[in-house]
């Protein structure tokens, strides 16, 4: 039996139909489960303590979070993948929109990378496994209005289940994945995140400086918010993304029996949906919002190990399959439904660079099927003018669709390596 961090043994039933597979645990899985969510908890709890200061940017909490995760990294037997040993550090541009009007421009931080380099015919290819480690401090500085909480601000806001057991469910997978063994296997890519509630600061930056090219990477697997499932459920989201995604999760669920609520949109709201902009298919584990969300009440005591340990058993068998698999996974462009007639205001399909300064708005992304696609533009552009709106910032294409209507055609003046274009672009 392959050994994982919770493998259910599928042994042979007899029955009046033949033979049948039925999933259970014996004593060496039970005690596997068991040692998994031990190892768990201990990490949510070390990175969900006051002392973390709530892993805001521009907290010494962050930082001890961040060479927190670069030991186990280390001790796990990764490869640093960082510019500097594990870290690849950078600054916020205090002319970034993302932190105009705040208190954190300049601010160091750091993604923490570790490697498991692939082995035989398919080592140049890469399976990217990701979570942020990040929060939202004490709700101050830059995350003023992120916290639901009536009274935030000062207040330590720990997010045991956003992100820290997204991060243990990354430390966790890494472990068992470092001791497998494959002739042929892609390259593990493992990142810890930061500043991913400062609009995917830390995912949008590692993307534009990827440890391997981005086209050689086939999938990118994200983990936010895995702490809290409620019996088995959980929801995979980005199935979408890839033609191969949605068989690929049912046969390896067939080992564990989890119900699992497929979500097609690759576009979440977490690091997976940058990494869909540079059209890499991916798939985001999480298990539901709940009222402790971005309160200063997401602490340790609410999280519940076993099942995590059993979700992270199951998506760990899933990056072995998407690691091992002989060929690629086929790239879908998800069509963005319609919004619904009398909505509120006119949309282009761009996703805005948050974190690139300068003049005009940067394109993240376009998504497929929106005025953005048709009118040809890309990722890269930088929007200076919509119709007679000048584009200085995200504020100005904020102000532009509210200024035109759906249905309305506008002239985009753009920069496209330093050159200026125009195109026309039908709003929807």
């Amino acid at each position: 039996m392959r050994q994982t961090g919770a493998v259910i043994r599928m042994v042979c039933v007899a029955s009046a139909a033949g033979a049948m597979l039925t999933p259970t645990i014996d004593a060496q899985t039970a005690t596997a489960e068991s040692e998994s969510a031990a190892r768990i908890l201990a990490d949510i709890r070390w990175l969900a303590d006051d002392a973390r200061e709530g892993r805001g940017v521009g907290t010494a909490g962050l930082e001890a979070a961040a060479r927190y995760i670069a030991r186990r990294f280390e001790e796990i037997g990764l490869e640093p993948g960082g510019t500097d040993g594990y870290f690849q550090r950078f600054q916020l541009d205090p002319a970034s929109p993302i932190v105009a009007n705040t208190q954190l421009g300049g601010e160091p931080i750091e993604n923490v990378v570790g490697i498991l380099p692939g082995r035989g015919r398919l080592a140049r290819q890469v399976v990217v496994i990701g979570a942020h480690y990040d929060h939202l401090g004490l709700g101050t500085r830059g995350y003023a209005g992120f916290s639901r909480d009536t009274a935030p601000v000062g207040v330590v806001h720990n997010g045991a289940d956003d992100n820290a057991s997204g991060t243990a469910a990354l430390l966790e997978t890494a472990r068992w994945l470092a001791g497998r063994r494959a002739v042929d296997r892609r390259t593990f890519v493992f990142v810890a995140f930061t500043a991913e509630e400062l609009s995917t600061a830390g995912s949008m930056y590692y993307v534009e400086h990827p440890v391997m090219p981005n086209d050689s990477t086939i999938v990118m697997l994200n983990y936010d918010m895995v702490g809290r499932p409620s019996g088995d459920t959980l929801a995979v989201g980005g199935i979408g993304s890839a033609a191969e995604l949605s068989s690929t999760v049912d046969r390896v669920n067939a080992r564990y029996g989890l119900s699992i609520r497929k979500q097609d949109d690759p576009w979440g709201r977490s690091d997976h949906a940058v990494f869909y902009g540079k059209s890499i298919p991916v798939l985001h584990f999480y298990t539901s919002l709940h009222a402790d969300y971005h309160t200063a009440t997401d602490d340790w005591e609410r999280i519940n190990p076993e099942g995590e340990a059993r979700i992270v058993a199951f998506a760990t068998d899933l990056a072995w399959e998407m690691a091992t698999r002989p060929d690629d996974v086929t790239y879908l462009a998800f069509e963005r439904p319609p919004a619904p007639a009398g909505g509120p205001r006119a949309s282009l399909g761009t996703v805005p660079d948050m974190v690139t300064a300068g003049e005009g708005m940067r394109v993240q992304a376009v998504r497929a099927g929106t005025a953005a696609e048709e009118a040809g533009l890309q990722a890269g552009d930088v929007i200076t003018q919509i119709g007679d709106v000048e584009v200085k910032s995200i504020y100005g294409l904020q102000e532009a669709l509210t200024t035109y209507k759906r249905g309305e055609t506008v002239t985009i003046v753009f920069l496209r390596h330093g050159e200026r274009l125009e195109t026309q672009a039908t709003l929807r």
